[in-house]
Formats: C-alpha cells, structure tokens, sequence
C-alpha cells in the first residue's frame, strides 16, 4: 500500500532495461505502481533507467534478500532488506535470464499483477544471421514464461510486432491480414509463432494474454551505434558522428513510425483495461497510423544538417511498406497515438543534440 493505504499495483518488466522496457518503467513508477525489472543486460543498461532510483540485484538468487544498491563509494551494501524497506518508487533490477530458475520461483511466489513482456533480440537482420540463437530467445524462453505465469500472474502484456504480416498488401493493415503472407525474417516467424502460442495459453491454462503489434519503434535514448540498429536512431547517431547516413536500396520504403510515447500510452492501456473473459490472446496494432518514406526522412536530415547519404542493397527481410490500421486499439482500449511522427522526430534530435 501507498503512504494514503490505497494498494498499488505490481508489474514485472522483462527486458526493463532495453528501450522500450525502461520507458514503461518510467511511467508505471509516475503512475504509482510498484515495478520490478529482470534483465540479462545483453542488450540494456542502467543508463537507461536515470532518474529513477534503483536496487540492483546481481542475480536473481538474490532475490529473497535484496541488498542495498551500490553506495556512495562504490561498494555494495550487503545488509538484506526486505520488501516494504525498499521503498514504493524504488525499482528492483534483477540483472539475470529471465528464465533463470529462481527467476522463475519468483514469479509463481510474488503474484504480479501484470507482466510487461519486452524481453527480446528484436532485430529482423540479425534473426536472419542467427536464426536458431533468436529463436531460444525469441520463443523458448517466453514459453517458460508463460508457464510459470500460469494460475500466478493476472496479465501478461506482450510485445509482438507489425513484421507478422509479412509485407501486407493491404494497407492500411487490419489485424486480421496476419497469415495471407508469410513472415520474412526468422523473427517475423517467431513473433507469428508466439502470438497463435498466447491464444492456446488463453484458451488452456486461463492465462489473460495481449499482444501488443509495435510498428517501427524511435525516440530518445534508442541506441544508434550498432549494424542492427533501426533506422532513426542510426541516422541520428551518424550525425552526431558526422558520419554518412546508411540509405537501404532506393529509399523509398515507407514506415509508420511510432513515437516510443504512444507504445507505452499503449501498454497502460493494455494494462489497466476490463474486458469480460479477458483477452485471451487478442492481438492490436501500436502505431501512428501514418508512414513516412526514408528517402522523406533523410531529405530531412540532408536539408538541417547537409548529411551525405551512403546507399547500400536492401537488407533481408525487411518489407516495403508497412502502416497500421488503428480501428480495433481505438474501439477496444481507447488508445489515440500521443505523438506524431515529426513531432517525434524534433523530439529524438533535441534527446542527440544534433542543433
């Protein structure tokens, strides 16, 4: 309970750390609930929680004596303290798989409210260089999830995304188009595969799953500086540099890029909604329902900071065009996009500061 004895919601972030998982902490802490984080670090770091305070376990046998994060000069405090001594807008960072075993005792014990799923290796290149890696990831490990969440935990908020359309057609792309072509990339097909996972879950086990359809994910403090990483946060980070942008084949791919702001708009929503018999599965577009074409985009950057632009072939399995129809998120969850894109964009060059 809260200073006024009003009982407060508990959430479970994996891949809290990473840049969507951190930016949901941020708001469930605003919002007053109590959160806790487990992260194997391979892609995320503390960093990306500044502003919040923080106790950091270094693994999750840890978990039943939580220590004191690091002191003022460096050394950890070793005195156990227990829950309620950690304080309501403490987060708990369990840097550890989350399917470490006391991980995973942990969930059956503590009954979470709500487990946000993020935990992932989210790149599309780099499933189709290292398919069966991504795959363990990708898809076994969110299985033990899910099993261990059975009769434990009230919802689970899952990260899919728009890749599972496999180049739709039809645009802009309802829900429904998922399966009239098939996924382009190994992650494609394991987010596909996941999402028809959650509804037999749903379905056998009674486990309240949503799946949560992200489209072309940017904003502040999304890392630029590897090979896989997506495209705004790349071209940012070049500039920074003053590097050429990458130009993947003829630019004229378009994207309906969505502002990390209306992804975790979305997942509160997701969070916090009543629906009879729950959601069993349900899947919904995040998005802003607009795209934009890259070659757009790096005229943008070309004309405010004389970029010069370095083409390169296609990557594989990316698609060509991709926007979100909005409909069923707007009648089922009330989600209307927060930010649009060039907003969004002033936004991540003021996060660079590229002017």
């Amino acid at each position: 309970m809260n200073a006024e004895g009003v009982l407060m919601k508990k959430a479970l972030i994996t891949g809290g750390c990473g840049f969507i998982g951190s930016n949901i902490a941020k708001k469930l802490v605003e919002e007053g609930w109590l959160v806790d984080i487990v992260d194997n670090m391979s892609g995320g770091n503390l960093d990306s929680l500044n502003g919040l305070k923080l106790r950091v376990l270094p693994d999750s046998s840890f978990i039943n004596h939580y220590y004191q994060s690091l002191g003022a000069e460096g050394q950890a405090n070793v005195s156990p303290v227990s829950f309620q001594d950690r304080g309501i807008d403490t987060v708990l960072v369990i840097q550890d798989d989350l399917a470490a075993r006391a991980m995973l005792d942990h969930i059956k014990q503590d009954n979470y409210d709500v487990i946000f799923h993020e935990a992932a290796i989210p790149r599309v290149s780099y499933s189709v260089e290292n398919p069966s890696e991504t795959t363990s990831e990708n898809i076994l490990k969110t299985v033990v999830l899910f099993e261990a969440a059975v009769g434990h935990i009230k919802r689970i908020v899952w990260a899919s995304s728009s890749s599972v359309y496999g180049g739709a057609e039809s645009l802009p792309t309802k829900e429904t188009e998922r399966g009239k072509k098939l996924p382009q990339s190994p992650y494609a097909w394991q987010k596909f595969a996941i999402e028809d996972y959650a509804k037999m879950c749903s379905s056998l086990y009674n486990l309240d799953i949503v799946c949560l359809r992200y489209f072309n994910a940017f904003g502040p403090g999304q890392l630029g500086d590897s090979p896989y990483s997506t495209a705004v946060a790349a071209w940012c980070s070049a500039t920074k540099k003053s590097l050429p942008l990458r130009s993947d084949g003829d630019g004229l791919q378009t994207r309906d890029m969505c502002y990390i702001d209306n992804i975790v708009h979305a997942n509160i929503l997701a969070a916090n909604a009543e629906r009879p018999g729950g959601f069993q599965g349900r899947c919904y577009n995040v998005a802003c329902g607009s795209s934009v074409s890259n070659k757009e985009i790096l005229n943008y950057f070309r004309a405010n900071f004389d970029s010069n632009i370095r083409s390169v072939p296609e990557r594989a399995g990316d698609v060509k065009h991709t926007l979100a129809d909005l409909s069923r998120i707007k009648e089922d969850l009330g989600y209307e996009p927060l930010v649009a894109f060039w907003e969004g964009l002033e936004r991540t060059i003021d996060w660079w500061e590229l002017k």
